[in-house]
């Protein structure tokens, strides 16, 4: 049974919303997980969901996810600008995944978002060795994420059909 017809450029059931739905809300839980690396930075693993909704969904799908996934650490953090952020990162990889390969689509996506990310973590406070540490650690995480993303992707959108 379709609930929407072509929603978000595809047929739209029960199970695709409660995905989307998942997608949108438990990239809170996995941003509040930062793995240490012993390069110096950490590892964010939330992007892979937001990287899963634009493959699914696409850019709307990714927008949405980014948004609404950041909330935690957005609020954690006390710095709002990260909804905005990943908001930009969702939209753009799932416009470019219509283009091209996930990863190039990933790093495109983040080519766009570092300079809203870079000038809105200094204007909340974050000294720029920091943020330099924050992108780095985005840009791995990001690469790994997108790998991920493109693997199963194709998988998850059997079962949600």
């Amino acid at each position: 049974m379709q609930l929407y017809e072509n929603l978000f450029g595809i047929p739209f059931s029960f199970r695709s919303a409660t995905m989307l739905a998942f997608l949108a809300v438990f990239p809170n839980i996995l941003g509040m997980v930062v793995v240490p690396t012993p390069f110096g930075f950490k590892f964010h693993l939330f992007q892979v969901l937001v990287f899963l909704a634009a493959l699914l969904y696409g850019k709307w799908g990714g927008a949405l996810a980014g948004g609404f996934g950041s909330i935690y650490v957005a609020i954690a953090l006390g710095n709002p600008f990260i909804i905005v952020g990943n908001i930009l990162l969702g939209f753009f990889a799932g416009l470019f995944a219509k283009r091209m390969h996930v990863v190039l689509a990933v790093l495109a996506a983040f080519a766009i978002q570092v300079p809203w990310l870079y000038f809105t973590d200094l204007l909340v406070g974050m000294p720029e060795p920091v943020v330099r540490g924050v992108i780095v650690a985005l840009l791995f995480s990001n690469v790994v994420w997108a790998l991920a993303a493109a693997t199963i992707y194709k998988r998850i959108g059997k079962v949600i059909q």
